[in-house]
């Protein structure tokens, strides 16, 4: 790749650099200067704008085996906070919209996901498995504020006594710490606030709008006070951009509370590669080649691996120097010495119609 004839924009606030079709697409759009506007005249800024969408079901079940937990609900699509590593972007190409600044401003809320999720719990062959939240988009991102759909989640899954885990960026979290303490007093719910990097200039264009380190590292000592058990999530690990911060993210999380931890290398799915491609050309030109060389180094040679039990921690050399040093870390601080079990016994199926059961 030629990265100084790369073409590139900044929107404030946007963490993708370049508006890409996605890989469905069947036509290509494309800027130019037809004389009747000024060279430098700036374009409208880019709006959220959140579209409901009318799900027929909201549980998703996979049998992928490097993940912990088998069945997650997501209730949104695309994520505000603008990640410009997020491998959930290429999902927006189903939708015919672009995964890269489409996905963080065009936006999908499912306002039904409560109602949905109650009657599929009811189901009589459901069968208790604890539910994870945030597995492609942030739950708690910035239209939770206003949508709350994340809450009434909570809601119905306490009533229920149902296991759940959570992974999100956002210090939002703290609003339900009522519930999260309830249904962490019998053993329901596991909490990862995901940090990747603890320099705040870094964050600001690696997650535009998601929170500061800072703040994620408050929220972690905050929930694990109230008995929420909330540990760190180091992900994604960026070679040359984060790689070497491994240790100072769990130091200083562990400082605040946090005993479990797991990470994750850089995933670059489909779209992904270009739009982070020219994210680096745009913020770390210097560094944008020795990123993506180290990076095919940990994927057997590609830019992106999508196998089963390399995909979230690569391979070769420099990916069992990282593993190492991560064991090694975990081990000198304490972090994973004891396994938090999710509890299913004490699942009470729901009433179908929303009302309580007498007995």
């Amino acid at each position: 790749m030629d990265w100084d004839r790369m073409k590139h924009e900044v929107a404030k606030g946007r963490g993708a650099t370049l508006q890409i079709e996605g890989r469905f697409e069947s036509a290509v759009r494309e800027r130019i200067d037809d004389g009747w506007s000024a060279a430098d005249e700036e374009l409208p800024p880019f709006r959220t704008t959140v579209t409901v969408e009318r799900a027929k079901s909201v549980i998703q079940r996979h049998d992928s085996p490097d993940l912990p937990l088998d069945h997650t609900l997501n209730a949104y699509r695309g994520c505000e906070h603008g990640c410009i590593y997020c491998y959930a972007r290429p999902s927006h190409g189903y939708l015919n919209l672009s995964p890269g600044l489409d996905f963080e401003t065009r936006l999908f809320a499912k306002p039904d996901a409560p109602k949905l999720l109650r009657a599929e719990l009811a189901k009589p062959s459901y069968r208790c498995s604890p539910i994870a939240l945030g597995s492609n988009t942030d739950p708690y991102q910035p239209i939770e504020r206003e949508w709350k759909i994340t809450r009434q989640i909570l809601e119905v899954l306490a009533e229920c006594r149902h296991p759940l885990s959570i992974v999100t960026k956002s210090a939002l979290i703290e609003r339900d710490l009522d519930l999260l303490a309830q249904l962490a007093q019998d053993g329901l719910v596991q909490v990862f606030i995901s940090v990747t990097t603890l320099n705040a200039e870094l964050a600001r264009k690696l997650e535009p709008r998601a929170v500061s380190p800072r703040r994620r590292l408050q929220a972690i000592e905050r929930l694990n006070l109230a008995g929420v058990p909330c540990g760190v999530m180091v992900a994604p690990v960026i070679p040359f951009l984060t790689d070497t911060e491994m240790e100072n993210v769990l130091q200083a999380a562990y400082d605040h509370g946090a005993r479990s931890t797991a990470y994750t290398l850089l995933r670059l799915p489909y779209e992904l590669k270009d739009l982070f491609k020219d994210w680096l050309a745009t913020h770390y030109p210097l560094k944008a080649e020795h990123v993506m060389s180290r990076l095919r180094e940990m994927r057997g040679g590609r830019e992106n691996d999508p196998e089963f039990g390399t995909r979230f921690t690569g391979n070769g050399l420099f990916s069992q120097l990282l593993s190492r040093r991560f064991d090694l870390a975990c081990e000198r601080l304490g972090f994973n010495r004891g396994q938090l079990a999710l509890d299913t016994t004490r699942f009470i199926k729901p009433n179908r119609h929303g009302q309580r059961n007498l007995f």
